[in-house]
């Protein structure tokens, strides 16, 4: 009985070596992968493995028979992901920050499975990107989930909003207040991911993020801000607020010295228009959600960068900087080392 179950297993055993231990510089032979199934506890012939592999094919598989010199072998030619796709997956899992560390670990080792052994070590290495902050909350992925279901549906959703307080510890904002909005969207930003939502009782888009969210709850309102989203474009959302920060948006005018185009189509995008000067700068009108982030790029950017307009949003620049400049003007201080 054992060795006719075994039997029945045996094409899917084939493909399983195919899939795990084969690829295009190591390809095994009939007798090779006879040798694996016996180790399996499989008895097979090179013969009744030519026809395993046959049927296989017909089947849809891309096996692939390669010869190298007097010995030849078959590997399993196209998968469901490249290597380099694979590869390209693997880095997104670990720069994630709202991805714990050990979800990371499991998500990759998934993602192993749909290479062969050889290039699953490449993945392996990988892994290893430091720095890297992460949370370590699992509970997002079912906050997530709950966002997921409330999009699909259209509802209303109530939750608590965290704050870290100086225990280094999350604390509910508001007293533990529910917060209610309406979902719309879910975005992936500055290493972090947020809820876009529809706030009614501001009347306005918010953003919230989701590693900060907690004891979600469905509610049986359905979603309002149908108007406020009409249009809406998430990654333009995105660009115009800085570090997910909230402010009033206003249409801003920049100018920027020539040599930050890079900088500047990295931050607002290749469709950005540019006007040159013809002093050897250029400039730009983009809509910007005017915070203490935004200020705080442009102040990153030094004198290569001017704040032209509008008056207002030029004179609260030129208050976050003196503000910033009080604060050094009455500390003590020593130049001698």
């Amino acid at each position: 009985m054992a060795r006719a179950s075994g039997q029945k297993l045996k094409i899917l055993s084939v493909l399983q070596i195919l899939t795990e231990e084969t690829d295009e510089w190591h390809p095994l032979g009939a007798a090779a992968i006879a040798e694996k199934l016996k180790s399996r506890g499989i008895s097979a012939e090179r013969k009744s493995v030519y026809d395993d592999i046959e049927q296989l094919r017909g089947f849809g598989y891309d096996i692939v028979y390669a010869k190298a010199g007097k010995k030849g072998g078959y590997y399993l030619g196209s998968r469901e992901f490249e290597l380099p796709e694979l590869k390209l997956l693997v880095d997104a899992v670990s720069a994630s920050r709202f991805i714990t560390p050990k979800k990371s670990r499991e998500l990759i080792g998934k993602l192993e499975k749909f290479a062969g052994k050889e290039e699953a070590r490449q993945l392996q290495r990988q892994v290893y990107v430091a720095g890297r902050v992460k949370t370590e909350r699992e509970n997002i992925y079912y906050t997530v989930d709950a966002v997921h279901r409330a999009l699909q549906h259209q509802q209303q959703i109530s939750f608590q909003y965290m704050e870290w307080g100086l225990d280094g510890k999350l604390h509910p904002r508001r007293e533990g207040a529910r917060y209610q909005a309406s979902p719309w969207a879910l975005l992936w930003s500055a290493e972090n991911y947020y809820m876009i939502a529809y706030d009614a009782s501001a009347g306005r888009i918010k953003h919230y993020r989701v590693d900060k969210m907690q004891n979600i709850r469905l509610l049986p309102q359905k979603r309002l801000g149908q108007q406020a989203f009409d249009g809406f474009d998430p990654g333009a959302y995105a660009n115009r607020t800085f570090g997910m920060y909230g402010g009033k948006d206003c249409v801003v005018t920049l100018e920027f010295s020539d040599s930050l185009v890079g900088v500047v189509m990295d931050r607002f995008g290749k469709d950005t228009s540019l006007y040159p000067s013809g002093n050897g700068t250029f400039l730009i009108r983009v809509e910007v959600a005017v915070s203490g982030q935004f200020f705080g790029w442009l102040t990153g950017l030094g004198s290569q960068v001017k704040l032209l307009g509008p008056p207002d949003v030029a004179r609260q620049y030129r208050e976050h900087l003196e503000k910033i400049m009080e604060g050094y003007r009455n500390t003590g201080g020593n130049d001698e080392t």
